[in-house]
């Protein structure tokens, strides 16, 4: 079973800790100014922050599954392995971390599995319901795409080479990606990216702005990524700006 690393730090650094001399757990220290602080005082307020930072990502992780960790519980093992007085033997701690890392392993999967769940029946209610819109086509394959300016340029292919302004958003509004945000067009073959896109904006011409609801089985599937939950449908705006030319994409490599 593979070990949590911050965990199995924060055992050793407890256990570390426990050897050297210290003021007592229980007093309380002065507040530290950070361009008062020595060296050697910094690396040790980033071990301590590394397991605060640890501690706090946990419990927003188990507030996903209604439950919070036992502040009471953390404090006592934070105090006893400073003062060397722990309960459980340093064996016995490693095995509880992994246990804890395992329980929050099964939690997040069976999380993922619930929320992939819901997503295709999300999709499938959304894409029913678009479909009937005018102006929206849907293809053999599920796309469903309207056309917002009709471009008067050259069409792609997959293999060519396309420069795009895009903004993605998921069902409910929220953008997960944005070439406008960055400030620039991005460029890339258009075979390289989610089959959605490769299939849309060959149905585009140079100068076009297209409106692409993307099902999951042509986006990412029961992939996660960033702000895209497993089996998400997904909006994207794409302007195509320009088919590039082999020698054009030559000339920028």
């Amino acid at each position: 079973m593979q070990k949590s690393i911050v965990a199995l730090s924060l055992i050793a650094t407890l256990g570390l800790a426990a050897c050297q001399p210290q003021q007592s757990a229980t007093e309380q220290a002065p507040a530290m100014k950070k361009e008062e602080m020595t060296d050697a005082q910094k690396q040790a307020y980033a071990m301590g922050a590394s397991m605060g930072m640890f501690v706090y990502t946990r419990n927003k992780q188990m507030e996903q599954f209604g439950e919070s960790l036992d502040t009471a519980a953390i404090m006592q093992g934070m105090k006893d392995g400073m003062n060397d007085t722990m309960l459980f033997e340093t064996d016995e701690i490693q095995q509880l971390a992994q246990a804890g890392e395992q329980v929050m392993r099964t939690k997040q999967q069976e999380l993922a599995s619930k929320v992939a769940e819901e997503n295709l029946v999300k999709g499938a209610e959304f894409l029913a319901e678009n479909g009937k819109k005018d102006g929206v086509v849907t293809t053999e394959t599920g796309l469903q795409y309207e056309v917002m300016v009709e471009g008067e340029g050259a069409s792609p292919v997959a293999t060519d080479t396309v420069k795009v302004h895009y903004k993605g958003t998921l069902l409910d509004g929220t953008e997960f990606d944005s070439s406008y945000s960055r400030g620039e067009p991005a460029v890339f073959p258009l075979n390289r990216v989610i089959i959605g896109w490769t299939e849309g904006v060959q149905t585009m011409k140079e100068g076009g702005k297209t409106r692409f609801f993307i099902p999951a089985e042509l986006a990412y599937g029961e992939r996660a990524t960033g702000n895209i939950t497993p089996n998400s449908t997904l909006i994207f705006e794409v302007e195509l700006l320009e088919v590039v030319k082999p020698e054009q994409n030559a000339a920028g490599e």
